[in-house]
């Protein structure tokens, strides 16, 4: 069994120096563009959260001349005049992790499969999904993992997983696995492969969602998990595993440090999609992008510390996975007032909108759309175009991209028809 106490991170600092590269386009910059579905006055709203990581982000700075959002009498109403729109409209999720969006019920399933650490009761598993900072969330996802110790903990979880999925109307997800905690669990890689296909397989045939992996490294893991996952990858990953990325905690556990593994992995035609700039400052996401050629940015919270890295993201297209509950929830955001969402889409980023661990966080991705439609201001129209830019922003064949861009426009238009 897993336990982030006992895992030997060495807190050194890499630092690299940035050179500008040529970059393939991820997100067409039309379709990043927000601001002018951008309701006025926008809402307001009231919220407040412990900080409890190594960087909180608070208010964003005014950058390029545009204010950051405002700060006070900040509110996320329960439900949003916007929800029965969001839960039809076609989806894409780019920032998911499989462990992560384990259901109660699912949950309990497993516990009660083996009985230990996880509670079985409801009221019990609440509690227990109550996080005092990152690293008690690290804890107990390691918790929930460690449950998982079966190819059938393993399909049972994948279908589940993606069978919710299905009942949002996510129609694209790129499904973030690990596979490296399963063979420290004891399940042989040939036995987890098959497993996770086996459940992505029986969703798609049962629900229309359509599944895509990728792997990640688990920092809080050292000094094997980097290699050896990058090994699992490129001589097991199945047919369906598009991208690599990193996931974890940031403090002690530099992007650098895992640079071989990525330059083998995209070597073997990987994406390179590694979490950065959630618990530390914009330097980690410079790493990222340099040390490992991220093609798009997990979280990157922290980015609008840096008005160049700003200028950068913006001018290279390089899409932001943002997960606003998610980093509320970790204490990474002081608040949903205080969240650069808004500072990052006025600043002309590309961002998507995703749930991350979502029942970890007790959230969705329909909420998440919910909660960015109410902070950013957005009519339908806009949170169309935000449905838009994650489909961008995927691995997607361009065929794909386009059927499912023409199928959320044919959605919006009908929906705005029927509205009057």
């Amino acid at each position: 069994r897993l336990s982030p106490k006992s895992c030997p991170l060495r807190a050194d600092v890499d630092s690299f120096c940035l050179r500008p590269r040529p970059r393939r386009t991820v997100c067409a910059p039309s379709s990043c563009v927000l601001s002018q579905h951008f309701a006025t006055p926008a809402p307001t709203w009231a919220d407040s959260s412990d900080s409890l990581c190594h960087t909180t982000h608070g208010s964003a700075p005014t950058i390029g001349g545009v204010p950051s959002p405002p700060s006070t009498n900040v509110t996320i109403p329960d439900t949003s005049p916007h929800a029965a729109f969001i839960a039809a409209l076609p989806k894409v999720e780019l920032h998911v992790h499989h462990v992560g969006s384990a259901s109660p019920a699912i949950v309990a399933q497993l516990a009660e499969r083996h009985p230990g650490t996880v509670p079985t009761d409801p009221d019990e598993l609440t509690e227990f999904f109550t996080f005092r900072n990152f690293n008690h969330f690290i804890e107990r996802y390691l918790d929930v993992s460690n449950l998982v110790v079966t190819p059938d903990d393993v399909r049972l979880l994948t279908y589940g997983v993606a069978m919710e999925m299905a009942d949002q109307n996510i129609r694209y997800a790129e499904l973030t696995a690990t596979p490296y905690l399963s063979v420290l669990a004891g399940i042989p890689v040939e036995a987890f492969v098959e497993a996770i296909e086996d459940g992505r397989v029986a969703a798609e045939r049962d629900g229309g969602v359509e599944i895509r992996w990728i792997f990640d490294i688990p920092a809080e893991i050292v000094p094997n998990a980097s290699a050896e996952t990058a090994r699992i990858a490129v001589e097991h990953g199945p047919d369906s595993l598009i991208g690599f990325g990193l996931g974890g905690p940031e403090i002690g556990t530099t992007r650098p440090r895992h640079a071989a593994a990525f330059d083998r992995a995209r070597a073997a035609g990987l994406h390179s999609v590694p979490h950065a700039g959630e618990t530390t400052g914009p330097q980690t996401i410079w790493d990222a992008l340099v040390a490992l050629h991220a093609e798009r940015i997990g979280h990157g919270t922290s980015a609008m510390d840096d008005p160049d890295l700003v200028a950068y993201l913006v001018e290279r297209r390089i899409p932001i996975e943002v997960c606003p509950t998610s980093n509320i929830a970790t204490g990474c955001v002081t608040s949903y007032a205080e969240h650069p969402l808004t500072a990052m889409v006025e600043a002309g980023m590309c961002v998507t909108i995703n749930s991350d661990d979502p029942h970890f966080f007790g959230t969705t991705l329909c909420r998440e759309y919910e909660i960015a439609a109410a902070l950013l201001g957005l009519d339908r129209p806009g949170i169309g175009a935000l449905a838009r830019a994650g489909v961008d922003a995927s691995f997607l064949p361009d065929d794909r991209k386009a059927a499912l861009v023409a199928e959320i426009d044919r959605y919006v238009a009908d929906f705005e028809t029927a509205a009057g």
